[in-house]
């Protein structure tokens, strides 16, 4: 009986024990989300969805949206979990934390935003060699009447 109670008691310890180690896991990696500027992307969209919000619910509104964040930061870090060892995410934040790093967050929204643009037009450009190229002889076989 005494196994028994010892083997359960080991079997609480080492879950618990695991369960410090997973928090602490989750709690750098929401730290590493927060230091790559997504916090402040967050921010800016919780401004933007909420500028029309009556100034008399602006307060509110804000305070309901920020607490929000907390659970969404909690997904993207079980996300970012499945891909990145405890390891990787440590030497990301001190990444983050370092100039470089820094300058890096601060470019990120900036650097998405005109990569977007830059897709796009070449997107578009993909689309017309796409149409040229199906084409023969001045027939085009995606018209109906082909």
């Amino acid at each position: 009986m005494k196994k028994i109670i010892l083997a359960v008691a080991l079997m609480v310890a080492v879950s618990a024990f695991a369960q410090t180690e997973k928090s602490k896991f989750k709690t750098e990696t929401i730290e590493f989300i927060k230091l790559t500027g997504s916090g402040a992307m967050f921010d800016s969209a919780i401004d933007q969805v909420g500028a029309n919000v009556p100034a008399e619910n602006k307060d509110a509104y804000k305070a309901e949206a920020l607490k929000s964040l907390d659970g969404l930061y909690s997904k993207m870090a079980d996300m970012y979990m499945e891909e990145f060892t405890e390891t990787e995410i440590s030497e990301l934040v001190k990444f983050y934390k370092s100039d470089l790093g820094k300058k890096v967050a601060s470019k990120q929204s900036q650097m998405a935003q005109k990569g977007m643009v830059l897709g796009q037009n070449w997107g578009m450009g993909l689309g017309i060699m796409a149409q040229k190229f199906s084409q023969k002889d001045g027939v085009d076989f995606n018209s109906p009447q082909n």
